[in-house]
C-alpha cells in the first residue's frame, strides 16, 4: 500500500504549478531550488504518477497532476482551517528560542537584532550561539541558524534575509610593496589572508565575474579561523584578504582598504536557516520575520559604501 503524501509535498507542488516552475515556487516559499525539487520527487513517489513535464525553459502540469493538484488544494485548505481552531497557541511567540551564527556576523550584526527582538516579544528566552563551523540545525537542538553563504542542505528551510558578496582587498601599504594582481590567478602570487570559518574550503578561492567563475589556490605567512582578525591583518598591510561586503565597507570607505578586481566576486548571502515550516513555530516566525524586516528596511550595520 502506498505511502500518503505529505502535507507539505502537496503545499509545494500547488506553487510549483502555480508558478509553472521550480526557481519561481522556491523564491514564493522562501525554500532553495532544490528543496522544492526534492518535495515534489517525493510526492510524485508516493502518489506513483508523474505530475509535471519538465522542459529547460518551463514546467506545465500533467493530466494526472491537475487532477491531484485541485484535490490538493481542498486537503491544504482544511489543514489550515484544522490549525488555526485547534493550534492558537502557536501563534503566540514564547519560550527558549536557540540562534546559531558565525563568529563576526553573529557578534557584530545578528546579536543587535536579537537585542531589539527581545524588547518586541518579551516572552521569548533567546539564546544565541556563535559557531566558527557550519552547524546542523535539527541535530544541535538549534531553531534557526543565520548564516552567510549559499551552500544550504536540500532537507532544511532557508529564506534569503539580504544579498551580501565577498570581495578582495588589501591595505595601500601591501600595494605599495606589490603589485596588484591583473586576474585571480595572479593571487596564487600573493600574500593571502586564509581564513578556516564555516562554509569557505580553506585556501580555495572560487569567484565569479558575470558567468566566468575561476577557483585559485591561495597560500601566506598568515591564517586563522575569524574573519575579523584577517580582516585586521589586512589592514596592518599583511596581504589580501577575502571578506563579505558588510564587514570590510567601513574600511574600503575610509580607505584603509582598497578593492582589488572589483569585478570578481564571491556570492555569499544572507540566510535564515530552519528544519521546519514556520507555521510549527510562532517563536521562529516571528524572529524570521523580525529579521527580515530589519534588512529588508536598511543596509546593513557595518556597511556604507555601495556595492562593487
Amino acid at each position: 500500500m502506498r505511502k500518503a503524501p505529505a502535507n507539505e509535498d502537496l503545499r509545494v507542488f500547488t506553487v510549483v504549478a502555480r508558478k509553472s516552475g521550480f526557481a519561481a515556487a522556491a523564491e514564493e516559499l522562501g525554500v532553495s531550488p532544490a528543496y522544492v525539487s526534492k518535495r515534489i520527487r517525493l510526492l510524485e513517489d508516493d502518489l506513483g504518477v508523474r505530475l509535471l513535464h519538465r522542459t529547460t525553459r518551463r514546467v506545465s502540469v500533467t493530466e494526472e497532476g491537475e487532477r491531484v493538484f485541485h484535490w490538493a488544494e481542498r486537503i491544504l485548505d482544511d489543514v489550515d482551517h484544522l490549525m488555526q481552531e485547534v493550534s492558537a497557541t502557536r501563534h503566540v511567540p514564547r519560550g527558549a528560542l536557540r540562534i546559531s551564527s558565525s563568529f563576526g556576523f553573529g557578534r557584530n550584526v545578528v546579536a543587535p537584532l536579537l537585542s531589539q527582538l527581545s524588547v518586541a516579544y518579551p516572552g521569548l528566552k533567546i539564546r544565541l550561539e556563535v559557531f566558527d563551523r557550519l552547524v546542523d540545525v535539527a541535530a544541535e537542538g538549534f531553531d534557526l541558524d543565520v548564516r552567510i553563504g549559499d551552500e544550504i542542505a536540500p532537507h532544511l528551510i532557508a529564506r534569503r534575509l539580504a544579498s551580501n558578496h565577498r570581495v578582495l582587498c588589501a591595505a595601500p601599504s601591501y600595494l605599495a610593496r606589490r603589485s596588484p594582481p591583473r586576474s585571480p590567478q595572479d593571487l596564487a602570487g600573493h600574500d593571502c589572508l586564509v581564513i578556516k570559518e564555516r562554509d569557505q574550503s580553506f585556501g580555495v578561492w572560487t569567484l565569479r565575474a558575470g558567468m566566468e567563475e575561476q577557483t585559485v589556490k591561495v597560500t601566506g605567512p598568515l591564517s586563522g579561523n575569524n574573519g575579523e582578525i584577517a580582516v585586521q591583518w589586512a589592514v596592518d598591510g599583511r596581504g589580501v584578504v577575502l571578506r563579505s561586503l558588510w564587514d570590510v565597507g567601513p574600511m574600503l570607505a575610509d580607505g584603509w582598504l582598497v578593492q582589488l578586481l572589483p569585478a570578481w566576486r564571491q556570492e555569499a548571502n544572507i540566510w535564515a536557516v530552519y528544519p521546519t515550516r514556520l507555521t510549527h513555530s510562532a517563536k521562529v516566525r516571528v524572529c524570521v520575520e523580525f529579521l527580515s524586516a530589519a534588512f529588508r528596511d536598511g543596509p546593513l550595520p557595518r556597511i556604507h559604501v555601495a556595492s562593487a
